[in-house]
Formats: structure tokens, sequence, C-alpha cells
């Protein structure tokens, strides 16, 4: 079957836009220089969310991006600043002051921003990223995710918001937003602010792609 003109540019683009998610990982520099990182103060039953909190800071530091995180030195928290910390990038960690002796244990990393409350220390973390990123968590990793995602329906900040599907561990959160769309309370539009991937890797190469679109030539 022939194909028209048409089709040949939009898979010829297609496969440009491969061609330069796949140069991420040969010095192509990131658009981003500070990630925002949403993660569990515990860490979590399985090895699995361990393993991909420390992942995800190394695959940030092979990008030369740096870490905003709440600040903790326990949990996922604790173990995707080290690594971050430890490959040599620069970490952020913004805590409110009345937290600090149940989330800093031990010795911290990088630099702390001690704020006056939750409200402080969300806008802060949104002020100083380029883009979000959530982890597995509990109910302050939800009410972090949910905010920033709100944010972005209501046009707050444009920035990328990604979630680390890691062994599935969000799916149920996943189908209540399906749901929710179903059911007109979510736009299709809203729904796709998400963007979904089970690995550190797979979730920083999709969210450069809008990036990357627009410095890819185009015939």
């Amino acid at each position: 079957m022939m194909m028209n003109r048409e089709d040949h540019m939009e898979i010829k683009e297609e496969e440009e836009v491969a061609v330069a998610v796949m140069d991420l990982s040969m010095g192509v520099p990131s658009r981003f220089g500070r990630v925002c990182v949403f993660c569990g103060s515990s860490q979590g039953k399985k090895k699995s969310y361990q393993d991909a909190a420390v992942e995800l800071g190394e695959e940030l530091v092979s990008r030369n991006i740096d870490l905003v995180y709440g600040g903790g030195s326990v949990g996922l928290m604790g173990l995707v600043s080290r690594a971050v910390y430890n490959g040599g990038r620069h970490v952020i960690g913004v805590i409110p002051k009345t937290l600090m002796p149940r989330e800093i244990t031990g010795e911290t990393v990088g630099e702390v921003k001690a704020v006056a409350d939750m409200h402080q220390r969300k806008a802060e973390m949104a002020r100083q990223s380029d883009a979000f990123i959530a982890l597995p968590g509990g109910y302050g990793t939800l009410e972090e995710l949910l905010e920033v995602i709100a944010w972005a329906q209501l046009g707050i900040h444009d920035k990328p918001v990604g979630l680390l599907n890691v062994d599935g561990y969000y799916n149920a959160l996943l189908s209540f937003i399906d749901k929710a769309v179903e059911e007109e309370f979510i736009s299709p539009t809203a729904r796709h602010i998400i963007v979904l991937a089970p690995t550190p890797k797979e979730l920083l190469d999709k969210l450069e792609v809008p990036y990357l679109t627009e410095i890819v030539p185009h015939v």
C-alpha cells in the first residue's frame, strides 16, 4: 500500500523524536535544572520501592538534574536524596520546622530550607522546581501529587507531572481517576496531565518528549 506525503512526514517526525529521546543518554542536556520528588518518609514493604528511589536519584544525576524534595532523611526520601547527593548534584530539602525532629534523623544531605508550615513547603518546592515526580508514598505524597495536578489543571503552572508507578503501586488511584473522567468530573484533557511510567528512565524520557518535539526539526 502506497503512503502519501503526510504519512511519510508523520513517520519521519516520530523517528526523529525517538532518536532525540535516545540521545538523552548520550549527552543531550535535559530541559530540567531541578526536579521535585514526592515520596514516602517510610521505605515501604517491597524492596522494589527502595530500588526505584535509588534508581531515580541515579537517573537524575546521569542527566545533570538537581533534586528538590521534602527534606526528610528517612524512608524513600532519604534514599533518593542520598543517591543524588552522592552523585555530586545539588539537593534542596524543604521541611516545616515542626517536622524536623520526626523526619530528619541521622546526617542530612545538601541544603535544608526550613519553612513555617506545610503550605509554605509545597509552595517553595514548586517554586524551586521545573517538574514533579511522585514515587510510592502515603497520604502526604498523594496530597502533594494531587495538588500539583490540580494547579496544572487550573493553569497555575505548566510544569510536567510524572508518576513513577513502581510494580503497579498507583493502579488503584489511576482507576479512580479514570472513573472520575467517565463520570465527567475530570476532563480527558486533564487526565493527560499525568505522565506515567514504571521505571525512572522511561519516566524521565517521557517527561522530556514535549521539549524534544519542539527542538526536533520538521520537514
